[in-house]
């Protein structure tokens, strides 16, 4: 797991920077992968339903959410909602990414000789968060460029971790690692 933590920690920041050398189609785009992640939960939904074993609400919410993607993506205009949705979204993810990252870091400040990294990259979340709430206009001209960062960022933490859980089970003492 700690290589796949880490193998996925370049990833994300390779596409945070892939993200904040195109920030306008970054921003543009979001909308669109909205109404596809709506069709895919909606016809996952309808799925459960069918294999029962899901309740009649998966089916409403999924019959909803394949229209609501459906029209998004057939309707010009309309992924727009979407991206003025993403710009509130992405700022309460920066935030509860930050509290997380904190909460995390306080964690394993014990096991890990790195610990503040994950704190510092909370403190930053927090910060993105509240600014993104603030400036929301400012936030869809720069949407591109706080999703690379916080692709970077989440990157950085996964590498981290990925370290951080590496010494743990060398250490032998790694809750992973337990049978119990």
């Amino acid at each position: 797991m700690t290589l796949v933590g880490i193998v996925l920690g370049v990833i994300l920041i390779i596409g945070g920077f892939s993200c904040m050398a195109t920030p306008m189609a970054t921003f543009l785009s979001t909308g669109y992968y909205m109404a596809i992640l709506l069709l895919v939960f909606g016809i996952c939904g309808i799925i459960r339903v069918i294999t029962k074993k899901g309740h009649a609400l998966d089916l409403i919410t999924g019959i909803l959410a394949v229209i609501v993607g459906i029209f998004s993506l057939i309707r010009p205009g309309s992924v727009l909602i979407f991206d003025g949705m993403l710009l509130y979204f992405v700022a309460f993810w920066f935030i509860v990414r930050g509290v997380s990252n904190i909460v995390i870091a306080f964690g394993v400040r014990k096991e890990a000789k790195g610990w503040f990294w994950g704190v510092l990259a909370g403190i930053l979340g927090i910060i993105l968060g509240c600014l993104s709430f603030a400036y929301p206009l400012i936030t869809a001209l720069t949407t591109g460029i706080l999703i690379g960062l916080f692709f970077i960022e989440a990157g950085i933490d996964m590498i981290m971790v990925g370290f951080a859980a590496k010494e743990i089970g060398d250490a032998g003492s790694s809750p992973l690692n337990d049978t119990e």
